[in-house]
């Protein structure tokens, strides 16, 4: 039970530490709404589910072993990370809470189009990024029994992995979007969306590093 509650802590703090998944929830969230938002959370979730069963076939230790697939998988991530820098730093203009609220009333293609634009950007940022997989084959393991059943074990802590992270961005979600009303500027919309973009593209260079 310990052990547990160690992990779970441990999870917490890795999860609360803002990075490249909390930096596209915000930009997301800020410029497409709080639906988009909780769309990038699925995306996050979903990429969280791919690399558990990854973990659970045995091939996160295949990855862990080959220097070429996991180097491909960390400059494929650092790659994607600098091109959403990129795009959100030369974006023309953030939208305005107006706008955002306006989008309610469009057509739901419109709509649609962001929130499958989050979806597809935080599924693809989670899978490219090698900290997650690192998560799995160093922090996992530690926590695992190997008298016990591995694969039930690993579903737990990947679940409780996932259920953390789904949680804390969707409370980020709700906090971005009431705090809107203090941010319906468009000068600190585009400073925030370029500084968005420079950090995004820094992880990246850092990732690759």
């Amino acid at each position: 039970m310990d052990s547990l509650l160690t992990y779970i802590s441990i999870v917490a703090m890795m999860v609360i530490i803002p990075g490249a998944d909390t930096m596209l929830l915000v930009k997301n969230t800020l410029s497409y709404g709080p639906k988009a938002g909780r769309y990038t959370v699925l995306g996050m979730a979903t990429g969280l589910s791919f690399w558990t069963l990854i973990a659970i076939l045995g091939l996160s230790v295949v990855i862990a072993k080959s220097v070429i697939l996991f180097s491909t998988i960390k400059y494929l991530g650092a790659a994607y990370l600098i091109y959403l820098g990129i795009k959100s730093f030369f974006a023309k203009s953030a939208f305005s809470l107006k706008e955002i609220q306006a989008q309610a009333n469009t057509p739901p293609k419109y709509s649609s189009r962001h929130n499958k634009d989050s979806f597809m950007q935080a599924l693809l940022n989670n899978i490219l990024n090698p900290k997650t997989v690192l998560v799995y084959i160093t922090i996992m393991p530690q926590f695992i029994n190997l008298n016990g059943d591995v694969n039930q074990q690993l579903i737990i802590l990947a679940f409780i992995l996932t259920f953390l992270a789904v949680l804390w961005f969707l409370f980020l979600v709700f906090l971005i979007d009431y705090a809107k009303k203090w941010m319906n500027n468009s000068k600190f919309q585009k400073a925030f969306q370029k500084s968005t973009g420079l950090i995004l593209i820094g992880f990246g260079i850092k990732t690759g590093i």
